[in-house]
């Protein structure tokens, strides 16, 4: 049998993609990880994925002809990965599509041309099947191609026939490669449809043909269509003739260095090819999802990745890998899948961010897990019993971040099980617990007030996108309690009419104030709100006379309130383009609140933003700002609107028709909220303030326009009196403060300087209490009123002066007690342990603490423990010398 070339993962899909680009494909970059539209998927995990859009005719595609190698995720059974070399969370398929364009003949015609001619197959190592009803693609394989007849395998409908359901379904046609009888079972007989590993399958055309009631009955499609799918890494299986996946020349190369930093071999242990296979590829999964913006979280796909990337975590360990190794890792994978993903290079400094504060962040709690874990499974040895608690289960997961999946699997290593029923029960228990904790509230979930009683037929209208003023009835009054038919003077109250030009608190941008005028009276606004069933209030107080039910008003938006509230809302709106554009497309909102004097952005970003991407985004801002971009509102279908790629904002409620807010051609949202008509009028934006808020979220405060006036004459203010104060100019503040700085350093270090001395003349000539033990010199002593800083001042002194030994000093001060003690490297080689001693007699003076082999601490509350503990420190250090 003719052995193909050998071609590298990254150039078969070089390969594929450019063949199909020859055919009159469009070549389009692999979507994201993440479904876009499609709440039936939680990540892609498949070339068609992405394109249902195309297949279902929701959209027109770009083209008629195309062809992807689409990043994919599959993790039904995560715990099962590893266990075999076949199965991965991470694969590329390559696909060519046709939506109504060419069908059976080309797609096989150019299926054999590909394998054979472009990759180098040989011929007579590859068998198709088809669908055991599609007389016409098996015609096409034997009179065209060329197949004899005894060579293309006929299946059923479970293996060669696709359809989900009702709707557009069809035969499949697979083509798979003899890998040769070392493969092979060796049962007589064997061939295609084998379970054994000799016959591959390397390709999948789905011919989409018929439509499906979803009773059985099947029509012809008027346009059919073509879904091909090959898995990338099968197909380098066969091509580079290695055993499995995880073999293949950019796999191969991961696990090698895994490997290495175990210290190990592939293939050498099966307990340990498991770990190094979930190792890599766990991390290339992660590695790819992080870079589509999925960040770690305890649901959804955000908990998908948290599962792969604690698993990977402890998988590293138990190969003995130290210190933190799945950034390092990650920069691999990219290395490697670059060449076909250059977002991976453009997104790799968050990516490696992620890695570090997810794994540093389990790696603090996994040791404490693991030993609760292992004290359990001591006790049901010692009970005899085989099943861990569920409200154990639950305990790790709630306390140590241990994922149900992560127990069971650390369980089943050692042969025990878990009660998963307990844990969901201990789940909803606690769950239970936090929603009675809540206030009681009404069967609506808010406290009743006087709003339920009016009328649900009530209604108002907004007219105030284009006009500030406008004349109309009043519906309803009421005061803080309830319904009235007139508000008088000095009165507080809502007044509620049938038309409004007062936008009301939503989607983050305050309400408008303003007045409210009648023949007999006025009534200030001081906030706006939506109230249930489309009704808007104007929440204030009667300033003069009296307005009743039924009059006809009119109602003033205060200008300068809205326009300043206006100049912050559209900044929000350029500062979400500015951190997507400078931090990644992962940035969505997660909140925000705008009103005449500030703004405040939430955003999904996983760690802190440096000085460096703060200065960059606030300069985008004002670079959009200075070019005065018209701002211009349309009203649409939604469908239409998320056509143009108009981004939704946070807590907005869709309806049918939307309005889609467009700043030139650099910010295009969905958004219910006022805007000023041209950037230009927001003057200046300036960053105050970026924190984190909850995980995986950070906040922006910032000011534009009059607000960041005030900001600078305040500032300017305190600069002043600041300059006042330390007796200098506004111009010589920072040199002052550096004189005075150091003239700090200087008297500080002479302080410590004084101290050491009082310490060390209160300690006196101790070297007469050193006590040998096993060949180690312990001094253990008691100096008085001295912090900790000063005992490990003293306790390099002493060291020194003892030359190779233990030292442990204690002090009282202000009523607790210090406890340092060191240990030199000669004691240590001998068995001396700093941290342990401390450990072992802290207690003695009720408290806590350790540290290294060669120098620990601790604080008690016990000064009467002092001495004894200073007698079991000389015991503690002949037990650890013996």
């Amino acid at each position: 049998m003719k052995e193909p070339q050998y071609r590298g993962v990254n150039e078969l899909r070089r390969m594929f993609l450019e063949f199909f680009e020859s055919k009159g494909h469009l070549a389009m970059k692999s979507f994201s990880l993440v479904p876009h539209n499609d709440n039936s998927l939680l990540l892609i995990n498949s070339g068609m994925a992405p394109l249902k859009p195309y297949f279902t005719g929701q959209e027109i595609p770009p083209r008629k002809r195309v062809t992807t190698c689409q990043k994919c995720i599959r993790t039904g059974d995560i715990e099962n990965i590893g266990k075999t070399a076949r199965h991965g969370t991470f694969f590329e398929m390559l696909g060519n599509f046709s939506f109504g364009d060419y069908f059976k003949d080309d797609a096989i015609r150019w299926t054999w041309e590909f394998l054979t001619e472009v990759v180098g197959l040989d011929p007579d190592r590859l068998y198709p099947s088809v669908y055991l009803e599609d007389d016409e693609a098996f015609r096409i394989w034997n009179e065209k191609i060329g197949i004899p007849a005894e060579r293309i395998f006929k299946f059923g409908k479970e293996d060669n026939f696709w359809e989900h359901g009702s709707g557009p379904c069809g035969p499949c046609s697979e083509v798979y490669y003899d890998r040769g009888e070392k493969y092979g079972c060796g049962k007589p007989g064997c061939t295609v449809g084998c379970d054994c590993d000799r016959f591959i399958e390397v390709w999948n055309n789905v011919f989409t043909q018929f439509d499906n009631d979803g009773k059985g009955h099947y029509t012809e499609l008027e346009h059919k269509n073509i879904d091909t799918g090959m898995g990338l890494e099968r197909l380098a299986v066969v091509v580079q003739g290695v055993d499995s996946l995880f073999t293949v020349d950019t796999n191969k190369a991961l696990l090698d260095r895994v490997c290495e930093l175990a210290h190990t071999e592939y293939q050498k242990d099966h307990e340990t090819d498991v770990s190094l296979r979930i190792v890599a590829d766990h991390v290339k999964s992660c590695t790819f999802m992080i870079s589509d913006g999925i960040m770690p979280s305890n649901e959804g796909r955000g908990y998908v990745l948290r599962r792969l990337l604690r698993r990977a975590a402890r998988h590293g360990r138990k190969l003995g890998i130290e210190g933190q190794f799945m950034a390092g890792l990650a920069a691999t994978v990219i290395e490697l899948s670059k060449d076909g993903y250059p977002e991976l290079e453009d997104n790799k400094a968050m990516i490696f961010k992620v890695l570090e504060q997810e794994e540093d962040k389990f790696n603090k709690t996994i040791d404490q897990g693991l030993s609760i874990l292992n004290d359990r499974i001591a006790d049901m040895q010692a009970k005899g019993e085989n099943t861990l608690a569920g409200a154990d289960a639950f305990k790790l997961y709630d306390t140590y971040g241990f994922p149900l999946d992560l127990t069971r699997e650390i369980l089943e290593e050692k042969g025990y099980g878990v009660d998963e029923d307990g844990f969901a029960a201990a789940m909803k228990e606690q769950k239970d617990k936090a929603r009675k904790a809540r206030k009681t509230t009404n069967y609506m979930g808010a406290d009743v007030t006087v709003y339920q009683s009016i009328d649900p037929a009530i209604t108002t209208e907004f007219v105030g996108y284009n006009n500030l003023t406008a004349e109309s009835k009043i519906t309803v009054l009421t005061t803080e309690d309830e319904i009235v038919e007139a508000l008088t003077d000095g009165q507080r109250g809502t007044v509620i009419t049938e038309q409004t030009p007062f936008y009301g608190t939503m989607g983050g941008q305050q309400g408008d104030v303003g007045v409210i005028t009648g023949q007999n009276g006025e009534f200030k606004v001081e906030d706006t709100i939506h109230l249930q069933g489309g009704k808007v209030g104007h929440v204030g107080v009667m300033t003069r006379g009296m307005l009743q039910s039924g009059n006809t008003v009119t109602l003033s938006v205060c200008a300068r309130n809205r326009a300043l509230t206006c100049q912050n809302h559209s900044a929000t709106h350029l500062l979400q383009k500015a951190l997507r554009l400078v931090l990644g497309e992962h940035v969505k909102q997660s909140g925000s609140y705008v009103d005449a004097g500030r703004l405040r952005f939430d955003f999904t970003h996983f760690s802190a933003m440096t000085p460096e991407e703060l200065e960059k985004v606030e300069e985008l801002v004002n670079q959009e700002i200075r070019a005065g971009l018209p701002v211009e509102t349309q009203v649409m279908t939604l469908d239409e609107a998320k056509k143009t790629g108009a981004m939704a904002l946070f807590g907005e409620k869709y309806g049918d028709s939307v309005r889609v807010v467009k700043m030139g051609d650099f910010s295009t949202e969905l958004c219910g909220g006022t805007h000023v008509a041209n950037t230009g009028s927001i003057a200046s934006f300036k960053i105050l303030s970026e924190t984190g808020i909850a995980a995986g979220v950070r906040r922006i405060e910032a000011l534009t326009s009059e607000g960041l006036m005030k900001h600078y004459e305040e500032v300017e203010k305190e600069l002043h009196e600041a300059a006042k104060t330390a007796k200098t100019t506004p111009a010589g503040l920072s040199a002052k403060i550096e004189a005075l700085l150091e003239e700090i350093k200087t008297l500080s270090a002479e302080n410590e300087k004084l101290k050491s001395k009082l310490a060390k003349d209160s300690l006196g000539d101790v070297m007469n209490q050193v006590k040998e033990v096993n060949g180690v010199k312990v001094l253990a002593s008691q100096v008085a009123d001295v912090d900790m800083n000063g005992l490990r001042g003293l306790g390099d002194q002493l060291k020194d002066k003892l030359g190779e030994g233990v030292v442990l000093i204690a002090s009282v001060m202000d009523g607790k007690v210090n406890l340092m003690a060191t240990a030199t490297d000669g004691a240590q080689k001998k068995g001396a342990h700093a941290g342990n001693l401390i450990k072992a007699i802290a207690g003695l003076v009720g408290g806590g603490g350790g540290g290294r082999p060669g120098m620990a601490q601790a604080g008690g509350k016990n000064p009467a423990g002092v001495e004894e503990a200073l007698k079991k420190a000389v015991e503690v250090v002949e037990e650890q010398t013996k």
